[in-house]
């Protein structure tokens, strides 16, 4: 028989993944810091220490500049994990994404991103 406790700790994890949400509330075991802020992007400036898993979270278009090497591994919703490797100075484009992401490298990895919001009507 199905203990309580792992039916609630599995309805737990899937509902986490179904809720996706902002970097900012659910990475608190990152070091985060919102550099700007405005109606059109938001750059934040983040620090995964290796091992780190952050939560499911979701991201519109954005930007990532590599402060230094590392590598993260990502699950999208419904995908395999996939390993990005990132070295000092790269930047790269990803589309909008739900995703977990955790550090596999064997230092802090530092990166910049820049969220790209949706436009406004007016």
């Amino acid at each position: 028989m199905i203990s309580a406790s792992l039916v609630i700790g599995i309805l737990l994890t899937l509902s986490s993944g179904l809720h996706a949400q902002d970097i900012m509330k659910v990475g608190t075991n990152l070091t985060n810091k919102v550099l700007f802020e405005n109606d059109q992007v938001r750059v934040i400036q983040i620090e995964s220490a290796p091992g780190v898993l952050t939560p499911w979270h979701s991201h519109p278009n954005h930007v990532i500049y590599a402060l230094n090497d590392g590598k993260l591994e990502v699950t999208e919703k419904g995908k395999q994990p996939a390993v990005i490797e990132f070295k000092a100075g790269q930047v790269l484009y990803f589309p909008e994404v739900t995703h977990i992401v955790k550090n596999v490298g064997t230092t802090p990895l530092k990166l910049i991103m820049t969220e790209l919001k949706p436009a406004v009507k007016k």
